[in-house]
């Protein structure tokens, strides 16, 4: 009975590792499994992310171009017009909140809309 009962234990020992390296194995492949899904999962992001910032650039040049021959016609059709606007835009770039300082003269070109609303310099009348 001894001898049987050393068997037993024996059986049951041997059983018991294979039951746990077939569980360690089985958890392995998952942790691979679950590795490359993940791994795809970044990819396709990186992926969709670079489609998206490409696609945002070309609309953006797109607009951009737009932009451009709107402007071209509108300087054709109305050169005072063009003249304000790019002034505008000058104002918007150098008169920015918390840093305003230039050194200009009141009557500089810079100022021709503040002056006068049609943005007729003041030499523009002595001529």
């Amino acid at each position: 009975m001894n001898q049987s009962s050393n068997d037993d234990r024996s059986r049951k020992e041997i059983a018991q590792e294979k039951r746990e390296r077939i569980a360690a194995e089985t958890r392995a492949q998952g942790s691979q499994k679950s590795q490359e899904t993940r791994s795809k999962a970044d990819r396709d992001v990186t992926v969709l992310i670079a489609d998206a910032q490409s696609k945002g650039e070309q609309t953006r040049g797109e607009g951009d171009a737009k932009r451009n021959q709107i402007f071209a016609d509108a300087y054709g059709k109305d050169t005072g017009f063009f003249a304000f606007y790019r002034s505008m835009q000058a104002y918007e770039t150098g008169l920015k909140a918390n840093d305003t300082r230039l050194l200009l003269r009141p009557d500089s070109e810079f100022f021709r809309y503040f002056i006068d609303p049609s943005g007729k310099s003041r030499d523009d009348g002595k001529k």
